[in-house]
């Protein structure tokens, strides 16, 4: 399991369970199982089931993302303290996926139809 360190302001409200946004530029540091560390962008906390799950864009030095990947976790808070674990059932994992990937689709939809109604 990968360690969650919040460095984020704590403004934005993005360790929440309302988070929808990654508003103030909020991001964690992982700390993978081989010890070395990997900043992420918070990208949001969505729910899917009955629990809420954390996707994040990993970033290099720079602090770019170079080819797109998104990493999905369990998120939960114990204590108030935000806690992130493997999803490790391929079903599961499943679930979530199409969970973020409807919750993209329905971010894009409501973005072009805003645009529609500006022009």
């Amino acid at each position: 399991m990968s360690e969650f360190e919040n460095s984020c302001s704590g403004d934005c409200g993005c360790c929440g369970s309302d988070c929808g946004s990654v508003e103030g530029g909020a991001s964690v540091t992982l700390t993978l199982d081989d010890g070395s560390s990997l900043e992420c962008a918070v990208l949001t906390i969505f729910p899917a089931g009955d629990k809420e799950y954390i996707a994040l864009l990993p970033l290099n030095e720079n602090g770019q993302n170079e080819d797109g990947e998104v990493f999905l976790y369990r998120f939960s808070e114990v204590n108030g303290e935000p806690q992130l674990e493997n999803i490790e059932d391929d079903e599961e994992y499943d679930i979530v996926a199409d969970a973020f990937d409807e919750l993209l689709d329905s971010q894009e939809f409501d973005e072009i139809v805003g645009e529609d109604e500006l022009d």
